[in-house]
């Protein structure tokens, strides 16, 4: 994660006129608005195998449990332009408080305005060099049981690797923020993205408090509110090229229950949770701990499911908070359909989002999705799925436009799953590329205009982040039941570039 000051000149600062293949994308990155083009039904995977055995496993059959729902296109829609302000009673709002030397927004806001504090939960990176905010907001949803009413966002300083003086910044700038909102103390969280080892400039956040707090305050209804939810996901975008949000709505018992999520990302991405910063925010009623389950399974088959260069971030954040101003009550019963209806509009949120960092990437021009079949289980699957994703050597032939299968044979055979050759199968889109362990004869040229297809795609906001410009692999080792699928993108000469001139 990063400022990615470098990469913002061939951005919005200088209007994107004539640069690389992949920088058209910023002319239409705010109105693709996450339309219902993007799969309103998806594929739900199998959670990650981080944690104990049975957490998992309980993670795993609350997944499973989604299939039947996900099904019906019609339980949920998808809203145009939604945001975290689409459910009722929240309201955000994103600014320039100065962090950046660019001068594009970096200071952002979620506040919910409910008189009652929202459920809230948190999952974040696993990393030893945990960031201050992450480990202050561990504090902080301790310390509430998981109740929480603001989150104050800022791009620029990671405040990573800081030690003492890092900690207290993070502390001291979620008091003034609770000050001025008059909220408790502990009901206020925080979360940074920028450079590595830099401290937050508190004197200018600290500036810009009151007049990130009246925007607050003015955006509480109608076209303001929602206006808000998009300038909070510009203002905490780093070295991403577009702004990622999204909401769904469902009719419930006679009432409107919506999910809405933002998130940033585009490098420092690798499974291991969260390998970004997400917000998630519901209207419905929902306890703590119920809340934090429903979240947990929902990043297990979303976030964790991307790559797109093998480096998890030390300031991975994923927060929601559920404040129950629809009225509506989820039960805490698998089986119920409200209950899968939820949990389907969640996931349904935290994977469009996991897709739209990994399309991304820094230098991408493609999404990648490898979907592995016939393995002993579905952890095996998600793990060959995830080696073929992250593969550099693959992931430059795509950018390439060769169809060089040997790269995908090769990560197959060094990603530690038992596997035997002779039942290999692989195809890149409609084209069989091997089957039972042997190389299939195939048109090279038009496996290559496949993935330039998919590229040419996504240069037009109709077809940007749909299975247009998709490259999909698809592999089979065996007769088993075991499926995954992961999410990546290419490899270009613009992702050394970007990362070769990140603070110089």
């Amino acid at each position: 994660m990063g400022s990615g000051c470098n990469r913002r000149k061939r951005g919005r600062e200088v209007g994107f006129v004539g640069l690389s293949t992949h920088s058209c994308r910023r002319v239409y990155g705010e109105e693709i608005g996450w339309r219902a083009k993007v799969d309103p039904c998806f594929s739900v995977q199998p959670p990650s195998v981080a944690g104990s055995r049975a957490a998992v496993g309980r993670r795993y059959r609350r997944a499973r449990a989604l299939l039947p729902a996900l099904s019906m296109q019609e339980r949920f829609e998808s809203v145009p332009r939604g945001s975290v302000t689409t459910p009722e009673g929240f309201v955000a709002a994103g600014m320039s408080a100065g962090l950046k030397p660019s001068g594009a927004p970096d200071l952002a806001a979620v506040y919910s305005s409910e008189v009652v504090a929202a459920a809230a939960a948190g999952v974040f990176t696993q990393s030893q060099f945990a960031a201050a905010p992450v480990l202050w907001c561990r504090e902080q949803l301790e310390r509430s049981s998981g109740r929480a009413r603001a989150v104050l966002i800022n791009a620029g300083q990671a405040n990573a690797a800081t030690g003492d003086a890092g900690h207290r910044d993070a502390v001291m700038l979620s008091q003034r923020l609770a000050a001025l909102l008059r909220v408790p103390e502990e009901q206020v969280l925080v979360a940074s993205t920028g450079v590595i080892g830099r401290r937050i400039d508190c004197g200018r956040v600290e500036a810009a408090l009151p007049q990130l707090t009246r925007a607050l305050q003015d955006s509480s209804a109608g076209a303001a509110r929602a206006e808000g939810g998009l300038q909070a996901a510009r203002a905490m975008m780093t070295t991403d090229l577009v702004p990622k949000h999204t909401a769904a709505t469902a009719t419930i018992q006679g009432r409107r229950v919506s999910v809405g999520v933002m998130a940033k990302g585009s490098g420092m991405i690798h499974p291991d949770m969260a390998t970004l910063l997400a917000f998630v925010t519901t209207d419905a009623v929902v306890e703590p701990q119920q809340w934090a389950r429903y979240l947990r399974a929902a990043a297990d088959v979303s976030f964790n499911q991307i790559t797109v260069d093998g480096d998890t971030s030390t300031n991975d954040t994923l927060i929601g908070f559920a404040n129950g101003a629809s009225g509506v009550s989820i039960p805490d019963d698998e089986q119920s359909e409200v209950h899968r209806t939820f949990q389907a509009m969640l996931t349904h949120g935290l994977q469009h989002a996991a897709k739209a960092i990994a399309r991304d990437g820094e230098g991408a021009t493609v999404l990648l999705e490898v979907r592995v079949q016939g393995t002993a289980s579905d952890a095996e699957a998600r793990r060959l799925a995830r080696t073929v994703a992250r593969s550099n050597l693959f992931k430059a032939a795509v950018y390439g436009r060769d169809p060089n299968w040997g790269r995908i044979a090769a990560a197959l055979g060094y990603s530690g799953v038992c596997l035997s050759p002779a039942a290999v199968d692989i195809a890149l889109g409609p084209h069989v590329l091997m089957r039972s362990g042997q190389p299939v004869p195939f048109d090279a040229r038009a496996a290559s205009d496949y993935i330039q297809s998919a590229a040419d795609a996504g240069r037009s906001p109709d077809t940007y982040l749909t299975e247009a410009d998709t490259v999909s692999v698809d592999i089979r080792v065996g007769s088993g039941d075991g499926s995954g699928v992961a999410w990546g993108c290419d490899l270009s000469y613009d992702y050394v570039r970007i990362n070769a001139e990140y603070t110089t």
